[in-house]
């Protein structure tokens, strides 16, 4: 049985077969429908944190390959409150083929699939968010074409978001480097770690404090400056990422490259981490990237719950 917590326990091989499978299921569906692969099997859908695209993107993606969701609002569990994460795990596991969680502890993730007996996959912790990672990953070498050798330019905060796009960029031999303000960078465990993993790819994975390192960015990424459990810190972040972490105009001027990419894992605060000019412009992938989380996800859920 295989889990999907992290993108840092792939191999660059099997992150590329996600890749290809996606991309065929994304084919498939287009041409009429994906094969029902996983009818008569359902995944239990436990969220912390409400979402649009984390829910709407998995049921779709349980739909589309013959299987069926089944959602579990965050009030209705109380994940490690009102019952152990590990009592849940295993209830859970009984009733259904998978459980995909959406939590604010990464401990409650690996505890969910230390007690589960089918897969779990991780549909964000605090963290990493690896389905966005791979969906990320799927979305830049659709629209460029390849990951090998790719510039991106994360700017914001060094979230989980973040580690995951610097584990895919690892693993991929895409150069990833994240800019924040200062007393904003990633763990610097995970800078490590993923810099050890770079090592097999050819990759190249930074840090830095000033906004200026988008210059000859292929890809600008960006997330919000607060996220969901910061908000007593949503005034000091505004004012600490105001000062040239927006990605607007300006910045991609000084990416001096016409072509970069735009794009951003959704919800977007507009006004703040990006301009609505960019977000609306032909540069931005954000719509396509959103509808790539299905597809990516659809390779998740075949390749852990139908054998594909």
């Amino acid at each position: 049985m295989q889990h999907f917590l992290s993108l840092a326990d792939f191999t660059p091989e099997q992150i590329i077969s996600f890749l290809d499978l996606a991309d065929a299921l994304k084919a498939e569906w287009r041409q009429g429908g994906n094969k029902p692969i996983l009818a008569g099997k359902a995944m239990a859908l436990l969220f912390q944190k409400p979402s649009l695209r984390t829910r709407v993107s998995f049921e779709m993606g349980m739909k589309h390959l013959g299987g069926h969701a089944l959602y579990i609002a965050p009030t209705e569990v109380g994940l490690g409150k009102r019952e152990s994460v590990a009592d849940i795990a295993r209830v859970l596991s009984s009733y259904v083929d998978g459980i995909m969680a959406r939590v604010f502890s990464h401990e409650h993730i690996l505890e969910l699939a230390r007690f589960s007996r089918v897969p779990v996959i991780n549909g964000l912790s605090d963290y990493n968010h690896p389905a966005q990672g791979l969906s990320d990953l799927f979305t830049i070498r659709e629209a460029l074409g390849r990951l090998q050798g790719v510039q991106l330019v994360f700017v914001g905060d060094g979230n989980n978001v973040a580690t995951s796009l610097m584990f895919g960029g690892a693993l991929t031999g895409m150069n990833v480097t994240i800019v924040t303000p200062p007393g904003y960078e990633p763990d610097p465990v995970v800078v490590q770690k993923a810099t050890q993993m770079a090592a097999q790819t050819g990759a190249r994975i930074q840090t830095s404090n000033d906004p200026q390192a988008v210059a000859g960015a292929d890809v600008i990424y960006t997330d919000v400056w607060t996220s969901m459990g910061q908000e007593a810190e949503a005034i000091k972040r505004r004012a600490d990422f105001a000062a040239g972490y927006q990605v607007n105009e300006s910045l991609l001027a000084a990416s001096g490259n016409a072509n970069v990419k735009i794009m951003h894992c959704l919800p977007a605060h507009r006004g703040e981490e990006i301009s609505d000019a960019v977000a609306d412009s032909e540069n931005s992938l954000l719509w396509i990237q959103a509808e790539n989380r299905m597809h990516a996800q659809k390779a998740i859920l075949a390749r852990l719950m139908g054998g594909a």
